[in-house]
């Protein structure tokens, strides 16, 4: 008989809304050394560390605004995905009780708050995948409203930018998403672009991809150096944690490549605020491990 996961998910929430990853809080603190001391930039970043601390001593969120929650669940056949979206979201609100989370589901056409963070078929947003073997993996990342704002999308070539439709001109319109983000996105962020797909496949494979851990680089090694190049330039437009100039505007960039029609080339990009918040719990039998 399939488990009710309900009270798992519910630490997984929390261990995500409160508790930033690892990875993420060293390229913050190593951030911190490469701005000027007395300021704001270092400023900023030396009160984020704070926060970061006292959320995760208190147990509670890194930021007012605590994000859609996206959930990928990875599961074994046979498992019924129906049983387990209801979990999901009966844990989504159970953690918005608890005040983890906020309530952020706002019905768009009538103004009006549902109160427990669920609306529809839609808020959370949950995708599928059937995978080989035993093990259910969820994965869970809280995206801020601030920087899925500053996110953006490029039909190429782009004329205004002279970016044509190879990956000179991706790094054209990458770029220009940064520059026109400057401090709105919470700087310093994290890009996560795809290239390539339709509209709505490309800006899904632009959220896939910041599930992976910083550091780690794509296996082409085009899109490895891109990356890699990405970040260095984004450093050099002096934008800085949270717009107040500096050396640190971006801490990494992921990119997924992707097929597409020969007769459009999107390029998307999603930019993830400091509070990069994303976790994953395993259940493999009875164990279930967190990361």
């Amino acid at each position: 008989m399939q488990p009710d996961l309900t009270e798992k998910i519910l630490e997984l929430i929390r261990r995500t809304a409160t508790n930033l990853p690892a990875d993420v809080e060293e390229r913050l603190r190593a951030s911190v050394e490469k701005e000027a001391p007395g300021s704001a930039a270092r400023g900023a970043l030396e009160t984020v560390l704070k926060n970061i601390e006292l959320a995760r001593a208190e147990s509670t969120p890194i930021c007012q605004d605590t994000g859609t929650p996206i959930f990928y669940v990875h599961y074994p056949e046979g498992w019924i995905t129906r049983k387990l979206k209801e979990q999901i979201r009966a844990a989504l609100a159970e953690a918005t009780q608890c005040s983890y989370m906020r309530p952020n589901a706002v019905d768009a056409v009538y103004d009006k708050n549902s109160g427990n963070n669920l609306g529809g078929e839609d808020f959370p947003s949950v995708h599928f995948d059937e995978v080989e073997g035993e093990t259910l993996t969820i994965e869970l990342m809280l995206k801020g409203g601030g920087c899925e704002n500053v996110g953006a999308q490029y039909s190429l070539p782009d004329n205004r930018l002279g970016a044509g439709r190879d990956l000179a001109g991706v790094r054209k319109v990458v770029l220009d998403a940064v520059q026109r983000a400057q401090g709105q996105g919470c700087a310093p962020g994290i890009l996560g672009v795809a290239i390539g797909g339709d509209r709505g496949s490309s800006y899904y494979g632009s959220k896939e991809v910041l599930f992976d851990k910083l550091g780690t680089r794509n296996a082409d090694p085009k899109l490895a150096a891109l990356e890699e190049r990405l970040t260095s330039e984004a450093n050099t437009l002096g934008i800085g944690p949270m717009g107040f100039g500096g050396s640190t505007t971006v801490i990494d960039t992921k990119i997924k490549g992707m097929h597409r029609l020969p007769a459009s080339f999107f390029v998307s990009v999603s930019y993830m605020c400091w509070a990069y918040r994303r976790r994953k719990m395993t259940v493999n039998g009875e164990t279930v491990a967190y990361d």
